[in-house]
């Protein structure tokens, strides 16, 4: 049954956040750089790919500056991923938690959710520094009106990555072969999911047909589309990856609602 306990979530709101603290802190805790890793992952990524698709592969970006194009996906793909990642393991990180207290489930992905969008805003800024140099430097790139989109593909991401994320949590409680799975399986899906490179590269017809169906997809193009002028977006493209979107999360919380009746007792 799709139930959200909005209220109760609310009523829970400094659990949550006590959370997202704790999972903050402790992401990066006793490392010498600390919450600098945000940005230098992005950065190194987005550098290697420069060097080995542009470069190397000549792989066309668009006419837009390398490093602009692919960390543009990069950004994108982290939050997504790592929401997936941070919520895929809710059940089994948090069993004693689960057995000795009551609250909403919901609340542990919903703080992932959070916390990853302070390495979003972070790697968001790296992305606009490097943006503002290359326009200064006339490169060309535009940013118009289109930004206001930005919010929405933000919401689409976190939503997407719920569904996922609630899906496989409740999925590896009676199977945890899809836990050891889920790195390579996120691995496959960032490679389709054009970041490194354009969508209009993809032959059309029964592959672009395929391609269309990975919501992530059209969420990349979007957002070099909102920031850069560049990207292959159209309204059908975006009415299916919202509606695949939706779906997932609807399908994911379902399972999620179910599987937390009685994970306790499985785990």
């Amino acid at each position: 049954m799709f139930h959200i306990p909005w209220k109760e979530i609310w009523e829970y709101r400094e659990l949550m956040m006590r959370m997202v603290h704790r999972d903050y802190v402790s992401r990066y805790k006793q490392t010498l750089l600390g919450s600098l890793w945000y940005v230098l992952q992005p950065l190194f990524t987005s550098l290697m790919f420069t060097l080995v698709f542009s470069r190397i592969a000549k792989i066309p970006t668009a006419s837009l500056p390398p490093i602009l194009f692919y960390m543009s996906g990069i950004v994108c793909w982290s939050y997504f991923s790592d929401c997936v990642t941070g919520t895929a393991n809710t059940f089994i990180a948090n069993t004693s938690l689960f057995d000795k207290v009551y609250f909403p489930r919901l609340v542990v992905p919903i703080s992932q959710l959070i916390v990853n969008l302070v390495g979003f805003v972070m790697q968001l800024a790296l992305f606009l520094g490097l943006y503002l140099w290359y326009a200064l430097h006339r490169a060309p790139i535009t940013m118009g009106w289109r930004i206001i989109v930005l919010p929405i593909l933000l919401l689409q991401m976190g939503a997407l990555g719920l569904g996922v994320g609630c899906f496989v949590s409740a999925i590896t409680t009676r199977f945890r072969d899809l836990q050891v799975l889920l790195g390579f399986f996120m691995q496959l899906w960032m490679y389709g999911s054009c970041i490194a490179y354009p969508l209009s590269i993809v032959p059309s017809g029964l592959i672009r047909t395929i391609y269309m169906l990975n919501p992530m997809v059209c969420i990349i193009e979007g957002f070099r589309f909102a920031f850069m002028g560049q990207g292959t977006v159209t309204f059908l493209q975006i009415l299916i990856s919202f509606s695949i979107s939706m779906i997932t999360v609807l399908l994911g919380i379902i399972l999620f609602n179910r599987t937390e009746r009685f994970c306790v007792d499985i785990l």
